[in-house]
């Protein structure tokens, strides 16, 4: 019967594989998932930046309140895209692939990321992340709507923030 238990314990292994290769797959799947995601925060976002704009434009009649209000949602839009993508590079990293040079490669990619969001929000905002709280919690595409739906003379970069 040494046959029949080789075979046995070969297809054991044979399935443990198998399983997972499928977890991969699937964890695969997931990580493209979250970058189809990401590519469609910034398309939609892309695009609703610019009708604020043009809302915001046409309702103060300046193109600077056009311009503002561009600039803010365009931002968060980004800040968001970017958060997404850094998700499908997380999973695609700890769950598909994890090697040291994955994780070297993933650490890098973060980092990157990091500094472009915290350059973003500080640009969008005008204050540095850890002060921002002290004058306003509102993130960048909802001061943005509410600055280009808002009634009456259009917002100028020297406005105070929208609560």
């Amino acid at each position: 019967m040494p046959g029949l238990a080789e075979g046995a314990a070969s297809s054991a292994h044979a399935s443990a594989q198998a399983s997972g290769e499928t977890f991969s797959s699937v964890m695969d799947h997931v990580a493209q998932g979250f970058e189809a995601l990401g590519a469609a925060v910034l398309i939609v976002g892309i695009v609703w930046s610019f009708v604020l704009a043009l809302v915001a434009w046409r309702r103060s009649g300046q193109a600077g309140a056009g311009y503002v209000a561009l600039r803010s949602a365009f931002g968060g839009t980004l800040l968001l895209g970017l958060e997404v993508l850094v998700a499908a590079d997380l999973v695609r990293t700890v769950a598909v692939a994890p090697t040291l040079d994955n994780v070297l490669v993933l650490g890098l990619i973060v980092l990157i990321r990091t500094v472009l969001s915290f350059s973003l929000e500080t640009e969008i905002e005008g204050v540095a992340p850890w002060r921002r709280a002290q004058m306003s919690g509102v993130g960048g595409i909802r001061q943005a709507t509410a600055r280009a739906l808002r009634p009456g003379p259009g917002p100028t970069a020297s406005s105070p923030e929208v609560p």
